[in-house]
């Protein structure tokens, strides 16, 4: 029996609560364990969770914030599948850094961008729930590592080209194994199972366990949220049917096509043992036929006198 859930789910915190800079210390808890360093958020940014559309309204939630680093971190989690979304990391990731960086900046001032997917979809293929993306050169002769100069580490701030450039971080919900093995893992749990065991002691956790209580919310919060998550399970099954009937619409034309291309072939080679070469412009005839047409001319074929015959 599943026991009735105290807290409200994440994605509800990114849209309201952790926008507060009282509640700040939750999010920071949360990026300090995974960027394994003391995380300080110094601001809240304007973010597509803002300018939402009506395909993305209860899928998609983010959240830019920037630190005390100067660093912007884009947090977003996201329900369901979508084919294109490392493509989709990419753009956001270049509006960000061109939106940052103003008229007349010098390159040096380009600025340091983290992506966090919290994904509850499977994306790609690979074993473990949380991945690491970075960028870094090497030499293709002689197998070392392209380093930054003296001059470059102080002119930049930072000392490895790695932290120059942007990182991703894919956190792949769905696989986590509900084993917490070390504090980042606590918040991963948390994630997937909308639980804080008092226990854990990630930073930033117990604290996250206050603030995200139901019990603590406002009458029109609470019902705000309830409206939420009602239409977050509409959503979730309008998705589901779509999906399975473009399954099987899909596995339907896919046998309609195979079928149509054994007859092309079919008739084609018959043309060219019973007349021999066959011409261009029968050809692309054939190719853009139906079915019923391809076999009422192979039918056809059986009495003809000549190609022409074929096609009366």
């Amino acid at each position: 029996m599943s026991k009735s859930r105290r807290l409200i789910t994440f994605d509800w915190a990114l849209k309201r609560l952790l926008r507060s800079k009282t509640n700040f210390d939750v999010l920071e808890g949360l990026l300090s364990e995974l960027l394994m360093t003391d995380v300080k958020i110094v601001e809240i940014l304007e973010s597509e969770s803002n300018k939402e559309g009506p395909l993305d309204k209860y899928n998609r939630v983010d959240l830019k914030v920037k630190n005390s680093q100067e660093e912007l971190i884009i947090i977003e989690l996201q329900y369901e599948r979508e084919y294109d979304y490392l493509q989709r990391l990419v753009y956001a990731m270049s509006k960000t850094i061109t939106e940052h960086l103003a008229e007349g900046d010098s390159y040096s001032e380009v600025p340091k961008v983290i992506s966090i997917s919290i994904l509850y979809f499977d994306l790609g293929q690979g074993k473990d729930y949380i991945y690491h993306g970075t960028t870094s050169f090497i030499g293709l002769h002689t197998n070392d590592e392209l380093l930054l100069s003296e001059g470059q580490k102080s002119l930049f701030g930072r000392q490895t080209v790695q932290k120059i450039f942007p990182e991703f971080y894919l956190i792949k919900v769905n696989r986590f194994d509900e084993i917490a093995r070390n504090s980042l893992d606590e918040w991963i749990y948390f994630l997937k199972t909308g639980d804080i065991r008092e226990d854990f002691t990630a930073r930033g956790i117990q604290k996250a366990k206050k603030v995200l209580d139901i019990l603590q919310l406002s009458e029109t919060e609470r019902l705000a949220y309830e409206r939420y998550q009602e239409d977050l399970h509409f959503q979730a099954s309008m998705v589901e049917s779509t999906w399975d009937a473009g399954m099987v619409e899909g596995e339907i034309k896919g046998k309609r096509e195979g079928i149509q291309q054994n007859a092309i072939q079919t008739l084609s080679r018959l043309l060219v043992r019973r007349f021999g070469e066959v011409p261009s412009e029968v050809h692309a005839k054939i190719q853009s036929a139906d079915i019923d047409t391809l076999e009422l001319w192979t039918d056809q074929l059986l009495d003809a006198h000549s190609m022409d015959d074929v096609f009366r």
